[in-house]
């Protein structure tokens, strides 16, 4: 029987609890089509990383 793999965070546990998964979606001006970007960021970056736009 074939073994289930399982994804972990490599870190340390405490770094763990204050590490959200944040996903944005910006559209491109030119084409008008959207991307995703997607990043771990610390709790207390999160407004930083949505306020960013892509140019």
């Amino acid at each position: 029987m074939a073994k289930k793999a399982v994804a972990t965070f490599g870190g340390d546990r405490k770094d763990q609890k204050s590490v959200v998964k944040c996903i944005r979606m910006d559209k491109n001006g030119r084409t008008g089509s959207y991307t995703f970007k997607e990043e771990l960021v610390p709790t207390d970056k999160v407004k930083e990383f949505f306020a960013k736009t892509q140019n």
